[in-house]
């Protein structure tokens, strides 16, 4: 397993299976202590072991939306998740996109999907999963809960479907637990982090199974 640092060299051995967590400031680690040892990435690259190497792609205060605020379309790291060429995406934007000033489901809907079929380019072909976005523990930032829970995530749901892409659930795993979030009540700390790598983890496996 590897989290520390990219290789872009290719190679003809056979590698590791490389997931590329893309996200926003909570798939960064943003809050917490030694995010390289205890963001959600770096421990979902623990709990899995030998045979994958996971990649903290997120970067702080990114939108889906393309035309939002800092989309993260124009960030380094979206740029990085094609150099990676991932075996597997996971995708977990939608937190700064709910913010009140900018929230717009269209758009939220068509850059996502956008961002889908961009990703799918990447040769070779990756295989993607779609994250709900944890539930906020308190208004912060213009972010609520009702517009997360109530236009978020169902979009996030309907994309997942429409795309036969497999959908985890942080919403429910993480839940309604300010013990799990850092005082902000956005950003989860490293316990938070544990359950958001332990629920990816799941589905990490079966994909794994399903490729051997």
């Amino acid at each position: 397993m590897a989290i520390a640092a990219m290789s872009f060299v290719a190679c003809t051995e056979k590698r590791d299976l490389r997931i590329a967590c893309v996200g926003d400031s909570i798939t960064e680690g943003m809050g917490i202590e030694w995010q390289s040892e205890n963001s959600y990435p770096a421990q979902l690259d623990k709990k899995l072991g030998d045979g994958f190497e996971v990649m903290n792609l997120g970067r702080s205060s990114t939108t889906m939306m393309i035309d939002g605020d800092f989309p993260y379309w124009s960030a380094k790291e979206f740029t990085d998740v094609f150099r990676y060429h991932p075996d597997l995406i996971i995708i977990k934007l939608g937190t700064n996109d709910a913010k009140l000033k900018q929230w717009n489901p269209a758009k939220y809907r068509e850059s996502y999907q956008h961002t889908i079929d961009t990703f799918l380019t990447i040769t070779p072909k990756p295989d993607i999963m779609l994250c709900k976005a944890v539930p906020p523990q308190q208004t912060r930032w213009e972010i609520t809960d009702s517009i997360v829970n109530g236009e978020v995530n169902p979009i996030v749901e309907e994309l997942a479907k429409k795309n036969n892409l497999k959908l985890i659930d942080l919403y429910e795993a993480v839940g309604h637990k300010e013990e799990l979030f850092v005082k902000d009540g956005i950003h989860p700390n490293a316990a938070g982090a544990a359950v958001m790598a332990e629920e990816v983890a799941k589905f990490v496996r079966d994909f794994a199974k399903s490729k051997k």
